[in-house]
């Protein structure tokens, strides 16, 4: 399909699932923090199960072409694969800065990074069988879980993504066992800390993709823009994945007016090009979506963009999430006549 629409990952979690104004007045959790969860245990999957099902369905209702589960069962979009790898001691965290220079309780490293079972793959499952769409599942990334850890156990950090891409790699091959169609591999972080970004960083993405056949995308942002509202000019690790094997780099253009001539190092991916403004709660209209698309013209081929948020639309009301994507599949509609 020309000009796809797609979330960049996580929707709108409903009120009666978690507290979201819990949710919204801390930064994200790199533990577990299932204070957040409103259900009781016990009944918490088949909550989460039903509100997977909604966010499908808000999806597939306006209009959206390539759908993710929302990420309903994530507390953060790193947390719930993070904390499911063996080496890791969640009950006794450790500290790091987050990319906003704050301390963050996370994942203490007491030895060797291992998965020892697929932690996604029944999450996969339920979206293949609730959808006939073209359908895509986020992984944290190897460099960016490395950040998000004290390291007790490893020589040094590059030690630790190496082993996380291990991991990460396993889950990707069993998501595409499993039917996804794309993978997406989220690495904010290789923007928040480039230069190590280039010196292990890299080198731990593409570990994470030795081997896999199927297609996969790269996120790379500024961050949530509920959390973090300063917006930089440009990208300082971007032109660097011109030469990873990822097929898609997703980018965020719309709250930060991105100077598209950054994608001019990229000619040779499909860009996932964030259009939809997660700052403002206020639904653009589908001429101006469509206007912060027309911009990459210049730059790359219609046939190689997706339409997409920003970033994850998780901290947006619902109402405003519905509409957004509405906006966005109106937006591709008009682009798509006048391409003919």
């Amino acid at each position: 399909m020309l000009l796809p629409t797609s979330l960049v990952g996580s929707y709108a979690q409903p009120d009666w699932l978690i507290d979201r104004a819990k949710l919204a007045g801390r930064f994200p959790p790199r533990v577990r923090a299932k204070e957040l969860w409103r259900v009781d245990p016990e009944l918490l999957e088949q909550a989460q199960d039903d509100a997977t099902q909604l966010a499908i369905r808000a999806q597939e209702r306006a209009g959206i072409d390539i759908l993710t589960d929302g990420e309903m069962r994530r507390e953060s979009y790193s947390n719930h694969f993070a904390t499911a790898l063996e080496g890791v001691d969640v009950d006794n965290p450790g500290t790091a800065l987050d990319r906003s220079g704050h301390p963050n309780p996370v994942p203490r490293i007491t030895g060797p990074i291992r998965r020892p079972q697929p932690v996604q793959v029944r999450d996969l499952e339920f979206l293949r069988a609730h959808t006939d769409r073209t359908i895509k599942m986020t992984v944290p990334g190897p460099f960016t879980m490395s950040q998000q850890a004290q390291n007790d156990h490893y020589p040094d950090a590059e030690a630790a993504a190496m082993d996380y891409a291990a991991a990460v790699n396993a889950e990707i091959q069993d998501l595409h066992a499993a039917g996804a169609d794309i993978v997406q591999i989220d690495e904010p972080y290789m923007q928040a800390r480039p230069d190590a970004a280039r010196q292990y960083g890299l080198a731990a993405l593409n570990a994470a993709l030795d081997g896999v056949t199927g297609t996969t995308a790269v996120h790379v942002c500024f961050g949530y823009a509920a959390i973090i509202h300063e917006r930089p000019e440009g990208y300082s690790f971007l032109p660097e994945l011109a030469g990873s094997p990822v097929d898609q780099v997703s980018i965020e253009t719309a709250q930060s007016g991105l100077d598209l001539g950054v994608l001019s190092d990229l000619t040779e991916k499909t860009i996932i090009l964030g259009v939809i403004d997660l700052s403002d709660p206020a639904v653009e209209s589908a001429d101006t979506v469509a206007a912060r698309v027309r911009r990459a013209y210049d730059r790359l081929p219609p046939e190689r963009i997706v339409i997409a948020t920003d970033c994850g639309m998780k901290y947006l009301p619902r109402e405003a999430a519905e509409g957004k994507m509405a906006a966005m599949a109106h937006a591709a509609a008009t682009l798509r006549a006048e391409q003919g």
